[in-house]
């Protein structure tokens, strides 16, 4: 089934809830993919992402709601081929070469890409004839993600891609991930690097307790939840430094403190009046990263928290 006539989006949950024994895996979440758009999804731990990344690969099915690939089932084959997945753990053939496990996953699909193309969009060259066992960690990944990208996918899961990765790696990585969408791929993106979720994503959707917390871009999810990161050594206590002017939440990592403010010119002059003793102060724009652990814990404070528009 060719993408031109698809109607709506590439995959879709639709309020979708599925329990894992005593917990809500998922509580009514409704989530959409798009032809040439990264999403991002993160949460912390037990969060969700994984159930959802399974509810696409139709590995589970919904307790209620629906889940749809490309207007069909992720459970039917003809749906399920137009889809790549790497995950972020999987198995390495025993005795097979690197250029075998790629030629063995090309003859899965009716018009694969070549040999020679999958091995340079994965940063494979010089592999080829080694065991796919002898590979390093890094490698490895980039095998996973040569396999996901066989069949030309128009929908590519891809599970925490980059881990295990060098620098270098990790670059090339993200350029062949371009590359996917710029040719029309929707991509599903899971990550705990929120350098990476921000250097790639379109949309970034955040996820706790199965719920959607937060949904849009990332610079409106940076906006929305703090202007400034104030970064400081102080003697104040945490009360009195929430107190401040414009502050609006407050990270504490052993000595050194972590200030979102909406206000930043005055929390710094108060801050400067009110502590003798402050110490390598910086003041920089809220990171993806400052934006999820506000939202994360400001989740946890209060579980019915809505999605940020």
């Amino acid at each position: 089934m060719p993408r031109s006539q698809d109607t709506g989006p590439v995959a879709e949950l639709a309020g979708v809830a599925k329990r894992r024994g005593r917990v809500n895996a998922l509580d009514g979440v409704s989530l959409a993919f798009a032809p040439g758009e990264v999403t991002a999804l993160l949460g912390p731990n037990g969060a969700g992402k994984s159930t959802t990344v399974a509810m696409l690969t139709g590995r589970l099915s919904p307790d209620s709601g629906a889940v749809r690939l490309f207007s069909g089932s992720p459970h039917d084959p003809r749906m399920r081929a137009r889809m790549g997945v790497m995950l972020q753990q999987a198995g390495m053939p025993r005795g097979l070469r690197v250029a075998e496990q790629i030629d063995l996953f090309r003859g899965y699909y009716p018009a694969p890409r070549t040999l020679s193309e999958i091995v340079a969009a994965a940063g494979l060259q010089g592999l080829e004839r080694r065991r796919c066992t002898a590979l390093s960690g890094g490698e490895q990944r980039r095998l996973q993600f040569a396999l996901a990208i066989c069949g030309r996918p128009d929908f590519l899961v891809l599970d925490e891609p980059s881990a295990g990765m060098d620098v270098e790696s990790r670059r090339a990585i993200w350029a062949a991930v371009r590359a996917e969408v710029a040719r029309g791929a929707a991509i599903l993106l899971t990550t705990h690097q929120l350098d990476e979720a921000e250097a790639l994503a379109d949309r970034v959707v955040v996820i706790d307790h199965g719920r959607i917390i937060a949904d849009g871009s990332p610079q409106s999810i940076k906006a929305d939840t703090a202007a400034s990161a104030l970064r400081c050594r102080s003697t104040l206590s945490d009360s009195a430094l929430t107190r401040l002017t414009g502050v609006v939440s407050l990270i504490r990592d052993g000595g050194r403190v972590t200030l979102m403010t909406a206000n930043p010119r005055a929390t710094v002059r108060e801050l400067i009046d009110l502590d003798p003793g402050l110490d390598d102060l910086t003041l920089s724009a809220a990171s993806l990263e400052d934006a999820f652990t506000r939202l994360v814990d400001a989740a946890t404070a209060n579980p019915q928290l809505e999605a940020v528009p």
